[in-house]
């Protein structure tokens, strides 16, 4: 498995370029996961639904399973937060696991910005940046890729990926 991610201020397309990506991965033969970060309370259970009902009564984990899919959900119950690495060791393998978020994380990324956005770059900063993705011009040696030319963008997320097991021997990011 390889993992690559893509870094972005909140509002610069990060989850639309990833659903306009997924679809060309896919047609070049690719399995993808997606692992997103979210910053904020989130919750993909339904209130009064039994699934909800067992979590609001304390389980650590409930999954809810069909003839379609399957979804665990795992409370932490003021357990600290799991690091990517961990995240990523509960994924069944593919070809490549596309990572949102997770600014901080010392993983290859690739920068997603929208000058529409108004927010500086990342990448002056972030030494894990290996690429960008953007509408704007601007001065680096890292490869660029218009926000609009997904193929692009796709060669660069496979060159710049990195083995799972690379990324798993990396110490964590200290905040």
């Amino acid at each position: 498995m390889k993992v690559i991610g893509l870094a972005g201020w909140s509002g610069a397309g990060k989850t639309t370029l990833l659903a306009r990506l997924i679809p060309h991965l896919l047609k070049e033969g690719l399995r993808v996961s997606v692992i997103k970060h979210a910053h904020h309370h989130f919750d993909v259970d339904v209130p009064g639904k039994d699934s909800w009902r067992h979590r609001e009564a304390g389980a650590t984990e409930v999954l809810v399973s069909s003839e379609r899919r399957w979804a665990l959900m795992h409370e932490l119950r003021g357990a600290p937060e799991p690091r990517l690495s961990d995240l990523l060791r509960k994924l069944s393998p593919v070809d490549l696991v596309v990572v949102e978020g997770f600014k901080r994380e010392r993983l290859r990324k690739i920068e997603v910005h929208r000058s529409a956005n108004g927010k500086p770059f990342l990448f002056p900063g972030d030494p894990h940046i290996v690429g960008i993705a953007t509408d704007s011009s601007v001065e680096t040696s890292l490869p660029l890729a218009h926000l609009d030319d997904i193929s692009s963008i796709a060669a660069l997320m496979q060159q710049a990926a990195m083995p799972l097991d690379d990324l798993i021997a990396i110490r964590p990011a200290q905040d």
